[in-house]
């Protein structure tokens, strides 16, 4: 089912029309309402006027994470107070928190947007949806909240953690999607298998994960676990949250809700605009937001776009999954190193579980890397030479795509940390030693 025909199976030249009519907008927007906009597009020597084609977004200057923190709570927001009826906030790993605030029209705004992507992955009305999101600060629970009740959709706010009960809620209620992350997805598979719960056996037919991404790998355990379609969604606060693209069941690539976010991929050394289908970095420029309208928003997240149009019928252009962070990247004796390319490779191999920890530190001045897996079957612990075997495998596999040698610790299996929420995979202590 395709929830807005008109707009996502339009032509090109459609989209770039109204593309260029909302980012004007957009711009006269910030310029004449937000401070820090009309400071840097002065100092660019840009007014909204001189924004004639979409070529033209060039010449805006890039809004990074930290322009939100220093202009902490709410100087950002192109709205009065009393027309913000919604506030969010992602506190990150370091300084203050970003704020995004919503109006009506952008809550209205943000329900189409995820009724879009979830109708997408396959959501009809018949659907019993249960959030696993943590209903907070965080955009995640919310976004998906409204958007599917928009479908039609039957959703339990059940949100985060007390997984024995969320398992048992499912059982009861008669739960056919899941939402949340996919490592949480992944957990509660653990959780019932030690409860004897046959996850294949559910009602459930189809998870609808974001928050983080995964790597086809992982996207084969889920499926395997609980037999269902994995599709992967994206979005993040500052822009709106959810909704921002996802996919549908042909899984390639995300569409984009192309009325409502113009992206951008750059190189981002040179910071210069690249061709579709060339890997850089994602940058958003909203749209139609009103509280919070973000230009060129740098996202940190890396991928490329996809300008073809889509088995599904849905001509929007497509993000592929995103394949790490500029931020998250680890430099390991000279070398870029994204924990997806170590999560892929552990969960391509037999004999261990999709729990891992990857833990960065110092021998002298050199930078080294351990990997801490899971085994699937204790036993193995005992075996040495079956135990060395398979060390030898990983780290053998692992230097295959790091080309780094990466030092292998195999534990007990459920010794690792479990996570309800966004999974933490590295521990970097280069800074503590």
């Amino acid at each position: 089912m395709i929830w807005n025909e008109k707009m996502e199976c339009a032509s090109r030249d459609e989209i770039r029309a109204i593309q260029l009519e909302r980012l004007k907008s957009t711009v006269e927007r910030c310029y004449y309402n937000v401070p820090h906009y009309r400071k840097k597009l002065d100092e660019a020597g840009v007014r909204p006027e001189d924004i004639r084609s979409l070529d033209d977004i060039r010449r805006i200057p890039f809004t990074v994470k930290d322009d939100l923190r220093e202009n902490y709570p709410y100087k950002l927001f192109a709205a009065p107070m009393k027309d913000v009826v919604r506030l969010h906030a992602s506190s990150g790993t370091t300084g203050k928190p970003t704020v995004v605030g919503y109006t009506k029209a952008d809550i209205d705004m943000w329900a189409e947007c995820v009724a879009r992507m979830v109708c997408a992955a396959g959501v009809t009305p018949d659907d019993i949806a249960q959030i696993t999101f943590g209903y907070t600060l965080f955009t995640g629970a919310f976004g998906l909240h409204y958007g599917l009740e928009k479908v039609g959709a039957t959703v339990i706010p059940i949100s985060g953690g007390n997984t024995e009960r969320q398992l048992a809620i499912m059982q009861d209620f008669g739960t056919t999607v899941l939402v949340g992350t996919p490592s949480y997805a992944l957990y509660m598979a653990e959780v019932a298998k030690k409860k004897g719960i046959d996850t294949r056996k559910l009602p459930v037919r189809l998870g609808l994960f974001g928050g983080e991404g995964h790597t086809d790998e992982m996207r084969r355990e889920i499926e395997n676990a609980w037999g269902i379609l994995d599709t992967e969604n994206y979005g993040l606060s500052e822009v709106i949250g959810p909704g921002v693209s996802g996919e549908c069941h042909f899984k390639d690539g995300m569409h984009i809700a192309e009325d409502h976010f113009l992206c951008e991929v750059i190189d981002p050394d040179t910071l210069e605009p690249l061709p579709y289908g060339e890997k850089g970095e994602l940058v958003i420029t909203s749209l139609s937001k009103e509280a919070l309208p973000i230009l060129r928003y740098r996202t940190k997240d890396i991928t490329w776009l996809i300008s073809e149009k889509c088995r599904c019928g849905r001509t929007s252009m497509r993000m592929a999954k995103v394949q790490g962070r500029t931020d998250d990247m680890l430099i390991i004796r000279g070398v870029n190193v994204f924990p997806s390319q170590i999560e892929g490779v552990l969960l391509s191999i037999d004999g261990i579980s999709p729990h891992y920890e990857i833990v960065v530190r110092k021998d002298g001045y050199m930078d080294c890397i351990e990997v801490l897996v899971e085994v699937s079957d204790a036993s193995l612990l005992d075996r040495f030479s079956a135990l060395e075997a398979l060390e030898n495998k990983i780290k053998h596999a692992l230097y295959t795509v790091l080309n780094i040698h990466a030092d292998v610790r195999l534990v007990e299996p459920q010794s690792l940390k479990r996570f309800e929420g966004k999974a933490k995979r590295v521990t970097d202590l280069r800074g503590q030693q």
